[in-house]
């Protein structure tokens, strides 16, 4: 069936054609040859093939290397205000389902994977944070935020307020200035600090300056998984941010922790958090790099049984992929070393381009040069409330492994 167009159109590759029929929702401005009519930043925009077939719709944005994002390959779908406000509940709806009673704190929106490109939203207990780092999303975030608050105070939530963090320099690629602060649409509280409570364990957090949204919620379960293993451990925790494995295995009745961040002020706040607890009796914290502590402390002949690896992302583009593989193998294999047969390791990468062969490549050879083996305990992923759409392989990043020691 020939579908007319009812928007600007532009016309596509067969290599974009091909992506799209596969489900990417992505198309480059390098795969667009032909345009109809006067596509408007922000817009709706109609996406047909080279010989005329209708592809989809979505939304156009010129200053971008993406320049359409589409939102729905159904042509009867209208884009109004209800498109988005029905993305937001189906948004909310999955949440419930698969957090159950882990809703109080969770993303409620994962960009791509809720069909609402360059959107995150953060719920921690009664604020929401968002990130937005697409064009037509930003003109459509009245429509989005008021979808938010209305849809959870129909839930029994009522929020106090959405803090927007849209500081990415991405911004600057969609022609947008970057955002910080309350957003004024809806009433508000002043206060940036949140107390939170995640598996049984309370946080400060920090909406206005920490880290992206304030906290990192993927790792929720596979902080659990870790916990499993901890008791009566000794227990290193590397790149520990806010103290979040820390304290879980603590919390778990591990022997000792050490909680180590390079950051002074993520330090002070895993102590923090660590006295909001009542955990600061099995635990101590150090300011240190982890690339010179790791060597220091097998000097040392320091013991631990469980070393925990969660470090930043070490490369956001392929073009560091290696320097990055580097980097992740050096940590690993001198946490090997430092471990006794039967200790165990827990690491893991939220590089997306550290794709899962590769760093299981690296970590088999961080092994063979620790000489030791590895015996896999479980292999985890981010957590549900950060979905993975199968067709959008972007929407994939965190991997998680832990082993023993053999």
């Amino acid at each position: 069936m020939k579908i007319e167009r009812k928007y600007p159109a532009v016309f596509v590759s067969a290599k974009a054609e091909r992506s799209l029929r596969a489900g990417h929702p992505w198309l480059y401005a390098e795969e667009i040859g032909e345009t109809r009519g006067e596509p408007v930043p922000g817009g709706i925009t109609d996406v047909f093939s080279s010989k005329g077939a209708w592809l989809g719709a979505g939304i156009y944005s010129p200053a971008s290397k993406i320049a359409v994002r589409v939102l729905s390959d159904n042509a009867n779908e209208s884009f109004s205000d209800a498109f988005f406000e029905r993305r937001i509940r189906y948004a909310l709806d999955y949440r419930r389902r698969v957090m159950g009673g882990d809703f109080g704190s969770c993303r409620l929106v994962f960009g791509e994977s809720d069909g609402l490109p360059g959107v995150t939203v953060d719920k921690f207990e009664d604020v929401l944070v968002t990130q937005i780092l697409s064009l037509g999303m930003e003109q459509r975030k009245d429509i989005l935020y008021r979808a938010l608050a209305s849809q959870l105070a129909g839930l029994g939530v009522n929020i106090r307020g959405i803090y927007e963090r849209s500081e990415s320099a991405l911004r600057a690629k969609e022609g947008l200035e970057r955002l910080s602060g309350w957003y004024e649409g809806l009433p508000h509280t002043d206060e940036t600090d949140v107390i939170i409570s995640e598996n049984g364990i309370k946080y400060r957090v920090d909406i206005a300056n920490g880290q992206k949204t304030g906290f990192f919620l993927d790792q929720k379960y596979n902080r659990r998984a870790a916990a499993r293993l901890a008791n009566g451990l000794r227990v290193l925790d590397c790149f520990t941010h806010t103290g979040s494995f820390a304290l879980n295995c603590a919390a778990a009745g591990a022997e000792h922790v050490t909680a180590v961040d390079v950051s002074e002020s993520a330090v002070a706040l895993a102590r923090s958090n660590a006295g909001l607890n009542g955990l600061e009796g099995n635990m101590d914290f150090l300011a240190a790099d982890v690339f010179d502590l790791l060597p220091e402390l097998a000097e040392k002949r320091a013991r631990y049984d469980l070393v925990i690896l969660d470090p930043p992302a070490f490369t956001k583009s392929r073009r560091t992929v290696r320097s990055a593989e580097r980097g992740y193998k050096e940590i690993n294999c001198r946490a090997m070393r430092l471990l006794p047969r039967g200790g165990y390791l827990a690491t893991c990468s939220c590089s997306h381009f550290m794709e899962p062969e590769l760093f299981e490549k690296m970590l088999r050879s961080a092994a063979r040069d620790a000489n030791v083996s590895l015996r896999e305990v479980e292999v985890r992923k981010q957590s549900p409330d950060h979905p993975i759409l199968w067709n959008v392989p972007e929407t994939e990043y965190l991997k998680f492994y832990i082993f023993q020691i053999v």
